[in-house]
């Protein structure tokens, strides 16, 4: 079983608490692409991979960066400590603010390279089902070896 090693997840534990790490990592993508959108439409000057994405910019990455760790800060503050603490919480953070940046860079580079510029209109406005998901799909792979990972210590 791919979750095992997972805090929070093993068999046996289930409880209010053990859908809280999955969607933790929901949140933070949720949280770092909504801060680096607001702080990148604010301050946004320095590109971050122009050719690939030409929207992103360096300040707003950094922003959204801030904004997961503060909700790790928050989450962790509010459990005070009983899953993770505080320093695992806030390395999950940046696991998933640059996993998950990679994934969006990543899914971007497939559309450039197809020329495509949606992924689909099943939710119009968002620019396809992949734009919604893209971030997770690298994000959620490495925070479940970053989880494992503190599992064995």
């Amino acid at each position: 079983d791919l979750f095992v090693g997972v805090p929070g997840l093993e068999p046996g534990k289930a409880g209010p608490e053990s859908a809280l790490l999955p969607l933790s990592v929901f949140v933070f993508l949720w949280v770092n692409d909504t801060g680096a959108y607001c702080v990148g439409s604010l301050l946004g000057r320095h590109k971050l991979f122009p050719r690939i994405s030409p929207g992103k910019s360096w300040e707003g990455s950094i922003g959204g960066a801030v904004f997961v760790l503060a909700a790790a800060w928050a989450i962790s503050t509010y459990l005070d400590g009983e899953m993770l603490t505080l320093w695992a919480w806030l390395g999950l953070g940046l696991v998933v603010v640059i996993f998950g940046t990679w994934g969006d860079l990543v899914e971007s580079l497939f559309k450039r390279t197809l020329g495509i510029k949606d992924s689909g209109n099943i939710l119009p406005g968002h620019g396809g089902m992949l734009d919604r998901f893209d971030s997770s799909l690298l994000a959620i792979p490495a925070a479940v070896v970053y989880l494992y990972t503190l599992s064995l210590f």
